[in-house]
């Protein structure tokens, strides 16, 4: 600005047809305004003089010439830049250096734009999408499996189990008999309905059944007591023809002596130890 009806307050010189600058309406010639305002440079340490342009970025100063990427040498006039530990970077410059790399694409995720962060992995928002229907994640609910990231809805149809009872899919927990899956809830005995998880049960046709359930309706009767015979646990029985018996039950139909592991006779439907049949 040029002017001829005022001096500098500083140097009280007249201002008549020179250059000056205002500051708090008080009106100094350039030299002094100068030496009393000018900002220096962080580049070039150098007063930016009035007449240059003075470029800020955070209480800190460049000449527009100065204002340039510190890798590249680029300037950053007008253009994005990003700022790490103080040093003014290009946005390329700065994406090479500490950016992100995408865990899907492997590219680098620009400052900017969206990054979206999983167990320690981040994606480009475009490539955080299920590994099966495509469709963005997001914030949604999803599970990994092999790396590879689902929504919940496509996990549940590729791979979770269902139970074998409700067809539901089986979140968590669960029970394996016969290879097929099954909730603990509904892991019941097939006759009585009893609850069987954690509980001794025997498989039919891939069923459960409770001990008793399982007597009542499939075991065969021993021969004597007619009783169930069953397997479980520790119980030992004696087969012969179609018959079966309880071990303890295994004796003479006369003297009453145990015939395990001993020679007997028939007669009729009775067995008899062999002096009760010689006789």
């Amino acid at each position: 600005m040029s002017s001829s009806h005022t001096d500098c307050r500083y140097c009280l010189q007249s201002l008549r047809g020179r250059k000056y600058a205002l500051r708090d309406e008080n009106a100094y010639c350039v030299p002094c305004y100068d030496s009393l305002y000018a900002n220096p440079c962080e580049e070039c340490k150098q007063p930016i003089q009035c007449s240059s342009k003075d470029l800020a970025y955070k209480g800190r100063h460049w000449h527009e010439e100065c204002f340039k990427c510190a890798k590249c040498s680029r300037s950053l006039v007008e253009k994005p830049f990003a700022a790490k530990d103080e040093v003014l970077l290009c946005t390329e410059c700065y994406s090479d250096e500490y950016s992100s790399k995408c865990f899907h694409c492997q590219k680098t995720i620009m400052p900017g734009s969206r990054k979206m962060e999983f167990k320690g992995s981040s994606w480009h928002e475009s490539c955080f999408v299920c590994q099966y229907c495509r469709q963005p994640l997001g914030t949604k609910p999803l599970i990994t499996k092999d790396n590879e990231n689902y929504c919940v809805p496509c996990f549940e149809k590729q791979f979770a189990h269902h139970c074998f009872s409700c067809k539901k899919v089986i979140t968590s927990g669960g029970v394996t008999c016969h290879d097929q899956p099954w909730h603990k809830e509904c892991f019941l005995c097939a006759g009585c309905k009893t609850q069987l998880y954690g509980q001794s049960f025997i498989s039919k046709d891939e069923y459960p059944y409770c001990v008793d359930c399982f007597s009542r309706l499939y075991a065969k009767k021993c021969a004597t007591c007619k009783k169930p015979v069953t397997a479980l646990g520790n119980t030992k029985y004696v087969s012969f023809e179609e018959r079966q018996w309880h071990r303890e039950c295994f004796n003479c139909a006369k003297c009453s002596v145990s015939l395990v592991g001993r020679e007997f006779l028939t007669r009729r439907d009775e067995i008899l130890c062999h002096e009760c049949g010689s006789a």
